[in-house]
């Protein structure tokens, strides 16, 4: 590829996440369409993710090579879909404030789940055992990020939207976190305690985060930095997925699977539930002050 194709690409790249007026498409959908549509695609974008993921396998540099191409990719695919179906500009992925609102997200995260270990630790449910794997921290980040982006855009960018105008956003927000957590029992370990409590912890929570701030990039960077704290740093089970490459460090949970979460890992123990509940609370407030709890049948102005 030459570089003015290259160049080329990059400003029509760009160009999807422009917040100017978008041209009103030829043709009005219809609402199962510009509902359902985006699912389907947005589903297939997960499963290609998950073979280029298989491709890459172990190896730091080709995960990490995935990772950002599974994240950009699917956000162009999703911001392409918005833009025909729905002819608005996509304000939930505007670039402004978007690496803030990464940097803070992952904080956020990365502080949630050190606060969940670090009561499991209080409590003598958590070791370490072998050395430190930099090249395993390295591959879980690749991992890590194409997953966060992906299931955001999906879950709270897709499923969310098409369900706020059904059912309004406290049904969105039900509904879209049994979703969420539903989607956990495909893995492996995994049960159904478990699925809901992602369900609780991670679904309503990344769920109140959208609603309060009608951007994708906040919940992204809590769904990365939780994730890549859990298995990238602390080398601990995510959903049931034991066959994960070991993080920085090969953790050891023992104790009660109230505390620990058993072989499902942390997500599905009491702590976990209970820290997330302190940001979900947070965040409805946020929301519900602002006025943005739609009511059923009432969306986001497209231009």
């Amino acid at each position: 590829m030459s570089l003015g194709s290259a160049q080329s690409l990059r400003i029509r790249y760009e160009g999807l996440f422009a917040q100017t007026p978008v041209e009103a498409p030829a043709r009005e959908y219809p609402r199962w369409v510009r509902l359902g549509a985006p699912v389907v695609i947005i589903a297939v974008v997960l499963a290609v993710a998950a073979g280029i993921r298989v491709v890459a396998g172990s190896n730091p540099v080709l995960s990490l090579l995935a990772g950002a191409l599974i994240a950009l990719g699917g956000a162009g695919v999703y911001a392409a879909v918005v833009r025909r179906l729905d002819g608005r500009p996509v304000t939930e992925l505007a670039p402004g404030g978007a690496v803030r609102s990464l940097r803070t997200g992952t904080v956020m995260g990365l502080g949630l789940f050190t606060a969940t270990l670090a009561v499991i630790v209080l409590f003598g449910g958590y070791r370490t055992e072998g050395g430190v794997s930099v090249g395993g921290m390295l591959t879980l980040l690749g991992i890590m990020a194409g997953v966060a982006v992906t299931e955001e855009l999906l879950f709270r960018g897709v499923v969310f939207g098409a369900l706020e105008e059904l059912t309004g956003t406290r049904g969105a927000l039900t509904i879209s976190a049994l979703l969420f957590g539903g989607l956990h029992l495909l893995n492996p370990g995994a049960t159904v305690w478990g699925a809901l409590a992602i369900a609780v912890e991670g679904g309503l929570m990344l769920g109140a985060v959208y609603a309060a701030t009608r951007s994708l990039w906040l919940p992204i960077g809590i769904h990365f930095g939780w994730n890549f704290a859990e298995s990238g740093l602390f080398g601990t089970t995510v959903s049931g997925n034991d066959d994960a490459p070991t993080g920085l460090v090969h953790g050891i949970l023992s104790g009660p699977d109230a505390l620990t979460g058993g072989t499902f890992g942390p997500e599905s123990s009491f702590v976990a539930i209970l820290i997330c509940s302190i940001p979900t609370w947070i965040y409805l407030r946020r929301a519900a002050r602002a006025g943005l709890l739609r009511p059923r049948g009432k969306t986001t102005p497209t231009n």
